[in-house]
C-alpha cells in the first residue's frame, strides 16, 4: 500500500503515466496476437481455409461477449476498489475484490452450460455460412470448456493493475498469448486436428493465465486477499460495481452485437453461401482491433493512477494524466491510421487470403477504418470516463456509438447498397461518434474533477 501512495501521489506524474501504459498498451498488443494467432492459423489450413476463416469470424463475437461480462465485474469493481484504496478504507477495497471473484465465478459457469448446448443454433442465429457451420460449432463447443478460466483471467486481471503491478498483468496475457502461438502450431498442423486444434490450444493456455492469476493473489504482494466471509454478496457493493462496469460492459457487448449484425447483414445480402466476404470481414475487424486495442490499453493502463487521484482529489495530477496520455494515443492513432489508408492490402498478406478475399480488403478495407482516427477520444477517453466514476455518461456515450449510429446504419446501407453498405457502415459511425463523444467529455472532464475536490473540501472542513 506504502509502494502504491508514494507511486500515485508523489511521484513524477508522466514517469508514473509511462509505467502504467506500457505494459498495458504491450499487454492489448498480446490480447491482440493471441485472438488474432488462431484466424492466421486456420487460414493457412489446406482446402478450407476461407470457410475456417470465416466459422472464426461467426465465433469471435461470442468469445466478446465472454469478455463483455469479465468487464462488467472487473473494470466495474477494480475503479470501485482503487477509490477506497485512494481514501485508505483496504476493507472495503477487499470486499469488492472477493464479490468480483464469486460472480465471476458464477457467470463463468452459466455461459459455459449455454454455449455448450446451444452451440449450433448460435452460430446459425448469428449469421454463419452453411459451407462453415461444422467448423463454427466444432470451435464452440471446446471454447465452452475453457469460459471459467477465460472470464476469471480476464476479470480478475484489472484488480492486479489496481494494486500498481502492471508488469504482472502484462505477463498474465502474455503467458497465454505465448501459450496458444505454440499450441495452436502443434494442434493444428503437427497432431492435424483442424479448427478443433485451435480452441483447444484457446482453452488450455487461459487455463494456465488463471494458475498465473490465481497464485498472485496468494502471494503478499497482493493488496487483494480471497476471503469467503468477504464473498458473501452486499448488495451495496455489487450495485456499485455493476453500475461502474455497465459502460464497459456495454462497449464491449454492442462491439460483439454489431459484428453479429455485420455478419447477418453480409449473409442476407450475398446469400449466404460464400464464405469470401464473412472471411474478408474478420480480416477487417482484425485490423480495426489491431488499431483499438492499444488505444484501450492507455486507458486502462492509465485507470488505476486516474482512479487513485480522482478518490484523493487531486486535480493537477489527474488534469496532467489524462492530457498526456491523450497525446500519446492521438500520435498512435495518426501513424497506424496513415498505413491503413495508404496499405490496406498488408492485412490481406497477413492472413495468406485468397485472391476473391484480397479484393474485397484493398477496395473497402479504408472505407471500413477511416473512423479510426477518433479513437483517441472513442477509445482512450472514454476508459478513462469510467476511472472517474462517471458510469451514466459512459453508459450514454457506448450505446450511442454501437446502438443507435452503427446498426440502424449497418442495416439501412445493407439494404440500400448490398454488401458494400455493411463495409462502409463502420467508419461513417466511428466518424460520427467520435465527434459527439469529443464533445461530451472535453465538456464535462473539468466540471467532473472540479466538483471531486470541492466535496473533499467540503468534507475536510467538516471534520475540522
Amino acid at each position: 500500500m506504502k509502494d502504491i501512495t508514494l507511486q500515485f501521489k508523489n511521484g513524477k506524474i508522466l514517469s508514473v503515466v509511462i509505467k502504467l501504459i506500457i505494459p498495458a498498451v504491450i499487454a492489448q498488443l498480446i490480447s491482440f496476437a493471441y485472438n488474432v494467432v488462431d484466424r492466421i492459423y486456420v487460414s493457412n489450413i489446406p482446402g478450407i481455409k476461407t470457410q475456417a476463416l470465416a466459422a472464426l469470424g461467426v465465433v469471435l463475437p461470442i468469445t466478446i461477449i465472454v469478455q463483455a461480462f469479465a468487464n462488467l465485474i472487473g473494470l466495474g469493481g477494480s475503479p470501485k476498489a482503487s477509490f477506497k484504496l485512494g481514501e485508505g478504507d483496504e476493507k472495503t477495497a477487499n470486499r469488492y475484490f472477493n464479490n468480483a471473484f464469486l460472480s465471476l465465478v458464477l457467470t463463468g459457469a452459466l455461459l459455459t452450460v449455454l454455449l455448450y448446448f446451444l452451440a449450433e443454433p448460435i452460430v446459425r442465429l448469428f449469421g454463419c455460412p452453411e459451407d462453415a457451420v461444422s467448423y463454427a460449432v466444432d470451435y464452440l463447443k471446446i471454447y465452452s470448456f475453457g469460459t471459467v478460466f477465460i472470464i476469471l483471467v480476464m476479470g480478475l486481471n484489472p484488480f492486479i493493475s489496481a494494486q500498481g503491478h502492471s508488469m504482472i498483468a502484462m505477463f498474465t496475457t502474455l503467458l497465454g498469448a505465448l501459450l496458444n502461438i505454440a499450441l495452436d502450431y502443434v494442434f493444428i498442423f503437427v497432431l492435424n486436428m483442424g479448427i478443433k486444434g485451435a480452441s483447444l490450444a484457446t482453452v488450455i493456455s487461459q487455463f494456465c493465465s488463471f494458475v498465473w492469476v490465481i497464485v498472485f493473489f496468494f502471494n503478499k504482494g497482493s493488496i487483494f486477499k480471497f476471503n469467503l466471509k468477504q464473498m458473501l454478496f452486499d448488495k451495496k457493493i455489487m450495485g456499485g460495481m455493476l453500475f461502474l462496469g455497465l459502460s464497459p460492459f456495454i462497449m464491449t457487448f454492442t462491439e460483439s452485437m454489431i459484428q453479429i449484425v455485420f455478419n447477418v447483414c453480409l449473409k442476407r445480402s450475398t446469400g449466404g453461401a460464400d464464405s469470401a466476404y464473412t472471411a474478408a470481414l474478420t480480416i477487417m475487424l482484425s485490423a480495426l482491433q489491431l488499431i483499438s486495442l492499444p488505444l484501450n490499453g492507455l486507458g486502462y493502463g492509465v485507470a488505476p493512477f486516474v482512479s487513485y487521484n480522482y478518490g484523493n482529489g487531486n486535480a493537477e495530477r489527474l488534469k496532467k494524466s489524462i492530457r498526456y496520455t491523450f497525446e500519446i494515443g492521438v500520435v498512435f492513432a495518426i501513424i497506424v491510421y496513415c498505413v491503413s489508408m495508404i496499405f490496406p492490402q498488408i492485412y490481406s498478406y497477413l492472413f495468406n487470403a485468397e485472391e476473391e478475399v484480397r479484393v474485397l480488403i484493398k477496395s473497402y478495407m479504408p472505407l471500413f477504418l477511416m473512423g479510426t482516427i477518433m479513437f483517441p477520444i472513442q477509445m482512450t477517453l472514454q476508459n478513462i470516463n469510467v476511472a472517474l466514476g462517471q458510469g451514466k455518461t459512459a453508459v450514454v456515450l457506448a450505446v450511442m456509438r454501437k446502438v443507435i449510429i452503427l446498426i440502424p446504419l449497418c442495416f439501412i446501407l445493407s439494404e440500400a447498397i448490398g454488401y458494400k453498405g455493411v463495409y462502409m457502415s463502420e467508419g461513417i459511425a466511428d466518424l460520427v461518434a467520435g465527434a459527439i463523444t469529443g464533445i461530451v467529455i472535453f465538456t464535462t472532464f473539468p466540471k467532473v474533477i472540479r466538483r471531486r475536490s470541492e466535496e473533499l473540501n467540503k468534507r475536510n472542513a467538516q471534520d475540522q
